[in-house]
């Protein structure tokens, strides 16, 4: 299931909607909580519109929060030992800079995506209380 994309609904250009969730793993951080990650692009609107998040979850599938990012480009592409890696397949951006963002010590409030030299944007977490 790992890496598999799902897809729910169908967007046209008449309306509806379109979801596309791919789980990338989980991860147990330094102090013992389980973090599962997936990516969820979520297509609407009549222009085709795309609202995009990293989702966390506890180890019981409760949802904890996520992280808003721009563009479906800037969603991470694999979690390997604690680690989102973020390869670059923006257009416009380094195609060899990968960021990565080491999840063993918790869920960052924040991280850097890097796009091109020290240029990139900032992600935040919005979890529950």
């Amino acid at each position: 299931m790992i890496g598999k994309e799902f897809v729910f609904g169908k967007w046209n250009e008449r309306g509806g909607t379109e979801t596309h969730l791919k789980y990338l793993g989980q991860v147990k951080t330094s102090t013992g909580k389980i973090h599962k990650i997936m990516n969820s692009v979520w297509i609407w609107g009549l222009s085709s519109r795309a609202t995009n998040r990293i989702l966390v979850f506890n180890e019981r599938n409760q949802y904890l929060g996520n992280y808003y990012v721009t563009l479906d480009t800037d969603l991470p592409t694999e979690l390997k030992n604690g680690v989102l890696f973020f390869k670059n397949t923006d257009i416009n951006c380094d195609k060899n800079l990968v960021s990565k963002i080491n999840l063993k010590k918790g869920l960052p409030k924040q991280f850097f995506r890097k796009c091109e030299n020290e240029y990139g944007d900032i992600y935040s977490f919005d979890g529950i209380n």
